[in-house]
């Protein structure tokens, strides 16, 4: 049970970690244009939001789904 424990609180972080990796990418890719580390993502997250918005309904569900994940 200990073990199981410690692998939910090293994939907790791990998310964590890649979460802040995601937000300093895109204010790099705001402040910076174009940056070979963190490459489109703002226009990555652009995209995705347009295609959940062309998915009506459904992409409103995928949305708070998506967000349900992150708290």
């Amino acid at each position: 049970m200990k073990v199981l424990q410690g692998l939910s609180g090293t994939i907790a972080s791990l998310t964590n970690v890649v979460i802040g990796l995601l937000g300093l990418g895109i204010v790099v890719s705001l402040l910076g244009g174009n940056v070979p580390f963190v490459g489109g993502v703002a226009d990555n997250i652009v995209g995705l939001v347009q295609s959940l918005g062309d998915a009506g309904i459904v992409g409103l569900v995928a949305a708070i789904v998506i967000l349900n994940l992150y708290k």
